[in-house]
């Protein structure tokens, strides 16, 4: 697909956007309160068996990451007391911490993250913060008669969260629905068709809105139109890259045709 011209509107009939979670929120409180409050998590929830499962499939994750410079492998659990446990604890830690600062999306990562926040959001703790553009651009579409949906690698569940306990309140009402990587990996050109498929449009008449240009590749690949929104944060761009994609700092920048 050819790229879109500066600030040229996709040409889409019963046009539906589809977006990830990140281009939504300001992610600094977010994963600031991962970094900091991870280890005090693990602690308080160590005996339960969702977080033995979360901690299993991050045990699994670093085995099959054993080749890559950096890895911190999580060691099998023991009945040799406290020391190990802390010791157990420390590894997940450092390897949470290593996942983030590579910016990896792994479900193992973002399950955990998920129920971190999730008892966060629950106590009033962490409300999810969204960029000032966001909520009156998702209204005015769906006013036009769009469809909006959510296709990130973080779970179903923590979209819902993210969504459900927000700066402007629960806002789950303004999506039809949610994908996360069950559907397929986002730099997976066959993902992307499968969510055309599920919510029955045709991929030329959806709209992906991305920050990262292989997801906007493998978007392109299966006929989907794409903009790559830019956010304080974000990766950088190159001069190629620019040239190629539709580019957007605002969703506000969008000027989409109504379904009817």
């Amino acid at each position: 697909m050819r790229p879109q011209e500066d600030n040229e509107t996709p040409s889409l009939q019963s046009p539906s956007v589809c977006s990830g979670y990140s281009l939504c929120l300001s992610k600094d409180t977010l994963f600031s309160y991962i970094r900091e409050n991870v280890k005090d998590y693990l602690h308080t929830h160590w005996g339960e068996e969702e977080c033995q499962q979360d901690v299993s499939l991050l045990r699994k994750q670093a085995e099959e990451d054993s080749h890559l410079e950096g890895v911190v492998l999580i060691p099998p659990r023991s009945e040799h007391g406290a020391d190990d446990t802390e010791q157990m604890i420390q590894a997940v830690v450092d390897n949470v911490y290593w996942q983030m600062s590579l910016d990896r999306k792994t479900p193992a990562l973002k399950q955990l993250q998920g129920h971190i926040w999730r008892a966060a959001f629950a106590d009033g703790t962490v409300k999810a913060e969204f960029f000032e553009d966001v909520v009156p651009a998702i209204r005015k579409w769906r006013q036009a008669g769009m469809k909006v949906y959510i296709y990130s690698s973080g779970s179903v569940e923590a979209q819902k969260l993210l969504f459900g306990y927000s700066t402007e309140g629960d806002i789950l009402e303004l999506f039809d629905g949610h994908f996360d990587t069950k559907i397929g990996h986002k730099i997976e050109s066959e993902s992307y068709r499968r969510i055309a498929t599920s919510i029955g449009c045709s991929p030329n008449n959806i709209l992906f809105l991305t920050d990262v240009t292989r997801e906007a590749n493998a978007a392109e690949e299966a006929d989907v139109h794409v903009a790559v929104v830019v956010r304080p944060g974000n990766a950088g761009l190159t001069d190629d890259e620019k040239s190629y994609f539709n580019l957007i700092t605002s969703f506000n920048e969008l000027f989409l045709p109504s379904s009817t």
